[in-house]
């Protein structure tokens, strides 16, 4: 992070460090327990928990950074005080950690923990009484029950052994007269800038300066006044050297066009996680995912938790981040809202006990054992491939193994070897590993040699101490020069991956300035109203993009951190760019400089990073030649005596020598010139301090939606009062997200119907809708997983489901269970109808029971969802699962967002408000299950028979196949059949044999239903199936269309999805002797309007993504498709219906031009002209022909529409319209006036029809089934 505090007056927050710090015992409250830790008091004394306090710090406070000493306190020494005694490993332990501010600025602590010789003889005694009390309560355990219970160290021990318990005893024991008592001790320096390395080397040089035999050059005020008060941060783009107790320190700092200050070393989170792993969870990073980092190490918390978010850049994690996640606070694990939090892990204990309260989105990082656990259905980071090989060619370049590795604790191993080897030799400051590899770290997981350990410790032989010396990979040369090699190496790296990292997002959102909504009013009224509106144009740049990367883009561009990276963007309109906005817009510049290809154009090619040199040699230079040097350390104004030493011990600082700084201005305080003046005022201005940006303030904190303003958990205060509250944070939260989530899937479904309004099926893109349902299962999952009593299982909502079918099945109320109105019971003329869907919560989870695709329950709980969501049930069955209040309050915490009343019903009335769209959110991700679908068909009684004495067959298709032919079974009307799911249905061929008596069948229409997902389909027909009846089809193609239920009617008429075109109604697809009738017969203007549109929603369709287009079938044969539209053509102005008592139909006069043209030679002006007009004359002839000797009974009308079909697919309908307009039989058939006979009218349809050339139609197999051409 660049900036942190906002600048105080004059030059304060140019200082390296801002306080010292000292935690400890308090020797006047003694011993007390750390109750919130959660120690169990079945542990050894030695091995228990006791609070530790901050016993000093300098100075005392700085306004723009106010000492938060619970938080302090609480960080320093996360596990508390620990005991040791001379027979334990006291080796010093390095860590740091953040502090993040409400506002999200950061601090950053940086701590040396040691251990120190216990002096207070009341503590030793009361040491030895809880030991005394301890191994009263073990014996006395032990003779109850044979197995002991011993804490998870002890229990390395061989329990069946019989001596176990005397073992144990004076393994565990503290004996004031034999054994030495240790204390740990931490020292922490707090700095505005994650200086990591130049601090981790001050608190070393003073450690050694307490351990040392000499006494150091100065007192210890000296130094710790000099880095306080004369220290300066280095100018931005510099390096600073200053000095510690033994050597002088170098430190720098990027410039302002670099990337951003970052100085843990990422070689060591590649070595831990892996190169593979850590994608993973940098991919889990960036989707925003609840990420659990699990080490014994904090300071590998710390430096994985650091080196991904650094990794992020232009990004910034916006929601709770705890890298080091005190005892005290494990009740955070329980929030429900994106985290990135470290855990540390307690030796000896497993994963499988780690008891999370919500796993179900969770990214698990057992940092120790290089071991991840993914949440389900994780996208992949685009062009991971490419990426990771890129990464592994710098990465093998400094010889990091691309494998994780099990290297020791760096921060136990390095330091314990920089503190004992002697001062004089020793020249590394702790900058590269050591070659001694600390045997016991390396085979700490090994059972046999815990209990050798144990063994070991037991009979006082130090087995730490064994040590492998690896082999060198070259002779040593000279120490010092190596050190500085190896900081210079880490630094180098750390630049080159990020340069890689920042390279890719430069590539991937290199035109991201051309989708963003620019505000149009001031800024003001944007952030009131940022919550209402888009700013970025999410669709037009997923449309850009390459089909692989959309799953990963598509959640990415959800995320808060996107939000926020394009709300600077837009902000940056009024005030100065965000810094790394700055940084990022100038890379995006210079490589559209650099780059010939044009900058609109995507390039598929992956791009390696070019900037790996010039980023590597700025820093080398800053190292070699320093920039800026501080004042020497030098003797303060001190009390004698004061200051005394005493080696082992950390003296009692003087603290009026160190409370404030030095009066005159130091010599780096002038050079803050007018410019740096004005730079801080612009800074403080975009900081938002000052009165009249309150009201700023206030629409920043609710701009950025949900979880910026939880982002932080206070670590300082822990009363219950402040638990509850941060719990009713969250449950706000939950509902304002709740609320957002569904206005957006409304909001986007319906845009998109208004758009689409009448033309095919209304879809938001497939893609989009996915994501945003699958962020509302997340969310759902957060909710159920929010105050849980106890977990079971991965899926909070699933665990609570099955619970509540076991409560009903047992109570055996499934018979009287709510039963939802399923589609209401539709009669027709015949009184046949589809008999009522039962419809239960427990019927659709036994559904989902019987998928044997889905193997997990955060899979089941999704599908469930899932169905529920089509269904339009999730709210109704939401609130029936909540109404078994006695389930609820076993299984949820009094504050758990199920159990708060008023926000539950607003939250089960916002997901309601679903139900006002269609979703297929079900059956179009499930496409390999077997679903049972029932079907019926009614015919119209009043005209024929209700039965057919003939054979009926039936074949149902949809988007994803169809059924083939199945025969109807005599005298049955209503089927129920089970195949592999069709998706969206989209015709019914229904047919039969003619046979029998009774073969003439009038059918009104046919009916078929989903039986899982409760989707019924219309398919009209209207018309007779039946030799010498009608046009004399024994089968006809239905088109179909959804039928909604019921309960879509009552959320009012305007929010409906727009009903799909269907089958063209009996009226319209009669013989031409019901079009005589005045009323129906449409004018020559609107039989060219219907042309033009049913051509313009082809056009459409094309211009879709594939993924979203609906089905072309309903487009060419649907109410106003293309065949009905040319239809009209035809029959405008055809000639008298009847011809000696028999109908004419279109297909009559096609099959005459056909006999014209087989039996006329052509007249052309030119050779070629004839030529042209023969072939297309011939292709015409063949497909009428083909079509009329098809092995298929369909009639006249039904052969018009194939031949349409087949002219729309080969593109040859405009080369047959003017051979028809032309042919002499349309003299004898058609009037004047008719439109075929009209020169103009001709040609434009012709132009029109033109307009599908260029497109790729594939029909659907119904259609042209046995059409061979």
């Amino acid at each position: 992070m660049s900036s942190t505090a906002p600048p105080g007056p004059g030059s304060a927050p140019c200082r390296f460090a801002h306080y010292f710090v000292l935690c400890g015992i308090d020797a006047d409250s003694g011993l007390e327990p750390d109750e919130l830790a959660g120690e169990n008091f079945d542990q050894s004394p030695l091995r228990r928990t006791f609070k530790s306090k901050v016993l000093a710090h300098y100075p005392q406070n700085i306004e723009w950074n106010p000492f938060d000493q619970d938080a302090v306190n609480m960080l320093c020494m996360p596990k508390g005080l620990s005991f040791r005694t001379q027979t334990d490993n006291r080796d010093p332990q390095f860590h740091s950690f953040i502090i993040t501010r409400e506002d999200g600025s950061r601090t950053y602590g940086f701590v040396l923990t040691f251990y120190e010789e216990v002096t207070s003889k009341q503590i030793c005694t009361a040491m030895q009484t809880l030991y005394q009390m301890h191994n009263a309560e073990q014996c006395s355990s032990v003779c109850a029950s044979s197995s002991c219970s011993m804490d998870s160290l002890a229990s390395s021990l061989d329990e069946g052994d019989s001596t176990s318990l005397a073992k144990m005893q004076r393994y565990n024991s503290y004996d004031i007269n034999r054994d030495t008592l240790y204390v740990s001790k931490s020292i922490c320096l707090i700095a505005p800038l994650p200086f990591m390395q130049a601090c981790k080397k001050f608190l070393i040089q003073l450690y050694k300066a307490v351990t040392s035999q000499q006494p150091p050059p100065l007192p210890l005020e000296s130094y710790i006044h000099n880095i306080l008060y004369e220290v300066p941060l280095p100018p931005p783009g510099r390096s600073l050297k200053f000095y510690g107790v033994y050597e002088p320190i170098v430190c720098q700092r990027p410039g302002p066009n670099e990337l951003p200050l970052s100085d843990y070393p990422l070689r060591e989170a590649f070595e831990l996680l892996g190169l593979e792993n850590l994608i993973q969870v940098f991919t889990c990073v960036l989707l925003e995912m609840q990420i659990l980092l699990y080490s014994q190490d904090y300071q590998r918390l710390m430096t994985v938790a650091e080196g991904i978010t650094t990794l992020l850049f232009p990004f910034q994690w916006q929601h709770v981040y705890v890298p080091i996640l005190p005892a005290s606070l494990l009740h955070f694990l329980d929030a429900p809202v994106p985290y990135l939090m470290g855990l540390q892990s307690k030796e000896g204990t497993d994963r499988s006990k780690l008891e999370l309260p919500q796993e179900a989105n969770l990214c698990f990082v057992d940092i120790d054992n290089h071991f991840i656990e993914l949440p389900e259905e994780l996208p992949q980071f685009p062009n991971k491939l490419d990426f990771i090989q890129e990464l592994s060619e710098v990465l093998l370049q400094f010889g990091i193994p691309l494998e994780a590795t099990l290297h020791c604790s760096e921060s136990a191993t390095k330091l314990k070897n920089l503190v004992l080897n002697e001062l004089a030799n020793d020249k590394k400051n702790g900058n590269i590993p050591n070659n001694t590899l600390n045997m016991y770290e390396l085979l700490k997981g090994n059972e046999t040699i815990a209990r050798l350990q144990a063994l070991a410790k037991r009979t006082g032989v130090a087995v730490d101490k064994m040590s492998i010396t690896a082999p060198m990979a070259e002779k040593e040369r000279d120490v010092k020069l190596q050190c500085e090699e190896g900081e210079l190496r880490d630094y180098k790296l750390n630049v080159q991956l990020r340069e890689v990292f920042a390279n890719r997002f430069t590539q991937m959102f290199s035109d991201y300035e051309a989708f963003v909504i620019q505000a149009a009013q001031d800024r003001e009224s944007w952030l009131t109203n940022r919550e209402q509106m888009q700013n970025f144009d999410k669709a037009s740049f997923l449309s850009d993009q390459s089909e692989p990367y959309l799953p990963f883009l598509s959640h990415f561009i959800e995320t808060q951190m996107f939000a926020t990276f394009i709300d600077n963007k837009i902000m940056s309109q009024w005030e100065e760019k965000d810094p790394f906005l700055r940084v990022f817009d100038s890379r995006i510049d210079k490589m559209r400089l650099y780059n010939v290809r044009a900058p609109a154009l995507r390039t598929s090619t992956y791009q390696k990073c070019s900037t790996l040199k010039e980023a590597a040699q700025a820093i080398e230079q800053r190292l070699t030649k320093i920039d800026h040097t501080a004042i020497h350390p030098h003797l303060l104004d001190m009390k004698i005596g004061q200051g005394k030493y005493e080696p082992g011990f950390f003296p009692k600082l003087q603290s009026d020598v160190l409370a404030t700084g030095p009066t005159n201005n130091n010599r780096w305080v002038s050079r803050s010139t007018t410019a740096q003046r004005r730079k801080d005022r612009l800074r403080q201005h975009s900081e938002h301090i000052g009165l009249d940006n309150d009201l700023r303030e206030k629409y920043m904190q609710e701009a950025r939606t949900l979880g910026k303003n939880l982002r932080q958990p206070k670590l300082s205060d822990l009363s219950p009062a402040v638990i509850a509250q941060t719990n009713w944070k969250f449950v706000e939260g939950l509902l304002k997200e709740c609320r957002m989530k569904t206005k957006r899937m409304l909001v986007e479904k319906m845009g998109h119907e208004a758009v689409e309004l009448g033309h095919g099926e209304a879809n938001i893109t497939g893609l989009e809708e996915n994501t945003l349902i699958a962020s509302l299962c997340d969310l759902l999952e957060r909710i159920w997983s929010h105050g849980l009593q106890v977990k079971q299982g991965k899926s909070a909502l699933w665990s609570h489901l099955i619970q509540y079918q076991e409560r009903e099945e047992k109570h055996e109320h499934l018979a009287d269970s709510p039963v939802a109105v399923g589609p209401e019971r539709r009669k027709s003329d015949t009184g046949l109808m589809l008999p009522t869907l039962r419809v239960s919560l427990i019927s659709d989870m036994r559904h989902i029971q019987n998928m044997s695709e889905i193997k997990t329950d955060v899979g089941r709980a999704r599908a469930w969802i899932r169905l529920s969501l089509e269904k339009k049930l999730l709210s109704q069955h939401l609130k029936q699962l909540l109404s078994n209040q006695a389930l609820a309050k076993k299984l949820y915490k009094r504050y758990a967002f199920l159990r708060c009343e008023e926000e539950r019903e607003q939250f089960l009335y916002h997901l309601l408000s679903l139900n006002a769209v269609n979703y297929f959110c079900f059956t179009s991700v499930f496409t390999t299950i077997v679903i049972p679908y029932r079907t019926v068909i009614i015919p119209i009684k009043k005209l024929s028979n209700a039965i057919t004495t003939s054979n009926p067959w039936i074949c149902v298709s949809g988007e994803l196949g169809d059924t083939g032919i199945m025969q109807i079974p005599k005298n049955v009307l209503e089927m129920t059949f089970e195949c592999q799911n069709l998706g969206k249905l989209t015709t019914v061929q229904l047919g039969h044999d003619n046979s029998g008596l009774l073969a003439k069948w009038l059918v009104d229409c046919v009916m078929v239903r989903n039986e899982i997902t409760g989707h019924t389909y219309k398919f009209p027909c209207g018309r007779w199936l039946g030799k010498g009846v009608d046009d004399g089809s024994l089968e006809r193609i239905l088109i179909g269309e959804l039928v909604s239920s019921t309960s879509d009617e009552d959320l009012g008429k305007q929010c409906r999805t727009p009903p799909q075109q269907k089958s063209p109604t009996a009226a319209r697809r009669l013989s031409i002797t019901t079009l005589t009738g005045k009323n129906t017969k449409p004018n020559a203007g609107q039989i060219q309007e219907g042309i033009g549109e049913a051509v313009n929603n082809i056009v459409k369709h094309f211009h879709k993504p594939e993924k979203e287009r609906g089905s072309l079938t309903v487009l060419l044969c649907g109410e106003s498709g293309l065949v009905v539209a040319l239809e009209q053509v035809f029959h405008h102005g055809f000639k008298s219906a009847r011809i000696f008592h028999k109908n004419v139909f279109i297909w009559d006069f096609i099959e005459k031009t056909v006999a014209y043209f087989e039996t006329t030679d052509q007249v052309g002006d030119s050779e070629e002209e004839v030529l042209l007009q023969k072939t297309s004359y011939t292709t015409f002839c063949r497909y009428v022909n083909a079509i009329n000797t098809a092995p298929r009974n369909i009639g006249k009308d039904g052969k018009f529409q194939i031949l349409v079909c087949l002219g729309t697919r080969d593109h040859l309908l405009p080369q047959w319209i003017p051979l028809l307009a032309e042919c002499p039989a349309i003299t004898r058939m058609y009037e004047e006036n008719a439109l075929l006979r009209d020169r103009m009218t001709v040609n434009s349809l012709i132009r029109v029809l033109q307009t599908l050339q260029d497109f790729n139609i594939i029909l659907e197999g119904s259609l042209i089934k046995g059409v061979d051409v």
